[in-house]
Formats: C-alpha cells, sequence, structure tokens
C-alpha cells in the first residue's frame, strides 16, 4: 500500500510524493508498459523458443506448441513480436537508466514525505537508522524497489524512533541528498547488495497520520 495524504502540520518543509523522486526528464515510450500480464508472459515463451541457437532447437520441441499457441494470441492481438522483441536490450536498458536516475533539485532541499520503515540500527527498542520504502514489505521480498525509490534515514544520537514492530508506516522531515549507496541486507530468500539512491538525516520522525 502506497501512503499518501499532508497532515495538517506539515510545516515549511517541501511535501514530496515517491513519484517525486523520480527526475521528470527520465520518462520514455515504453511498448511493453502498455502489454497485458498474459501478453507478457506469451512474449517470454517466443523469446525463449527464439533464443535457442541455430539447429538446438529440437531439444525444447516440446514448447513447439506453446510457442505457436502464444504467436497466435499475440498476432490477433495486432502485437508486432519481431518490434518488440528486437527492442527488449534497448528498453531494458532504459528502464535500468530510469530507476538509477535521482532528482537532483531535491538535492539539499528540506523535505517531508511519507513511506514505511525497514529498520538498520537500534537504539535499545528504538530506531536510530533506517530504510524508507514506498510500500509494506519492499526488500524484505525481492525484488527491491529501484534506487531512486529508497531514503537511507538516519537519526541523530539520542533521539531514536520508538517503534513497537520496526516496519511500520512513519512521516520524515529533513534534509534530502542526492547519495547513491548500496547496503547488504539479509532478504527473505539470503542476502542481497540494495542499491540506494537517496539519504537523509532526519529532524522529524512521526508515525503515519493523514
Amino acid at each position: 500500500m502506497l501512503l499518501s495524504g499532508v497532515p495538517a502540520n506539515a510545516g515549511d518543509a517541501r511535501e514530496l510524493g515517491w513519484e517525486d523522486l523520480v527526475p521528470a526528464g527520465s520518462a520514455f515510450d515504453d511498448p511493453f508498459a502498455a502489454l497485458e500480464q498474459d501478453q507478457l508472459y506469451n512474449l517470454s515463451i517466443v523469446a525463449r523458443y527464439r533464443q535457442q541457437p541455430a539447429g538446438e532447437q529440437s531439444v525444447v520441441d516440446w514448447l513447439k506448441a506453446e510457442v505457436d499457441r502464444a504467436e497466435a494470441e499475440l498476432e490477433e492481438a495486432g502485437i508486432d513480436i519481431d518490434g518488440l522483441l528486437a527492442r527488449r536490450a534497448e528498453i531494458a536498458e532504459k528502464r535500468r537508466a530510469r530507476a538509477q536516475a535521482t532528482n537532483t533539485e531535491l538535492d539539499g532541499a528540506t523535505i517531508r514525505m511519507p513511506g514505511y520503515m525497514l529498520p538498520l540500527e537500534f537504539e535499545g527498542k528504538g530506531v536510530t537508522e533506517f530504510l524508507l520504502v514506498p510500500w509494506v514489505g519492499a526488500c524484505i521480498h525481492t525484488p527491491p524497489p529501484p534506487p531512486n525509490q529508497i531514503v537511507h534515514v538516519t537519526l541523530d544520537e539520542g533521539n531514536a524512533f520508538d517503534s513497537s514492530t520496526g516496519f511500520e508506516p512513519v512521516w520524515i522531515e529533513g534534509e534530502m541528498q542526492t547519495r547513491k549507496s548500496t547496503r547488504n541486507l539479509y532478504l527473505a530468500d539470503g542476502s542481497s547488495d540494495i542499491e540506494i539512491g537517496y539519504r537523509l538525516q532526519a529532524i522529524l520522525v512521526e508515525r503515519y497520520t493523514q
């Protein structure tokens, strides 16, 4: 669940939503975004079959009937199979670049935004360092959000946020920095390096209310 809403005590800090962390100029025409889930699935079947080296497709003959069905459904929907497959690498690179891009206009700005807390460091029962993520469970279940949808939040010593669960919705306020970093986290299926696009030294962390 994404959080939204501006509380009455927001003060002078600039209010942000998660979409504000993505630079406006990073948008591009993504033909795959218009496809439905079953169409993406069919396209992946066709791609898998066509990627087999010449002369070795007999190894996966059991897929041929499924490939024929997938191609027929895509063609019936007017989807350019060859055109989409030819652009897969290009679109994947553009998606990667967009996920990595940070909004430099936010660097040094005092901001306030909501999100879910993923604790990293504790002081007693309080949280002193955490990742702010856009939905509950993000970074616990893979894949994690893109780097520009993760904020690394730290609190001054002695200002730990008292949290009963450690995983809860909060409002944060402080100076945003477009500083990329990597953090190794233990996930449900093992550890992984998580790329982070933003850092914030919090002057205020409070439980989420609209």
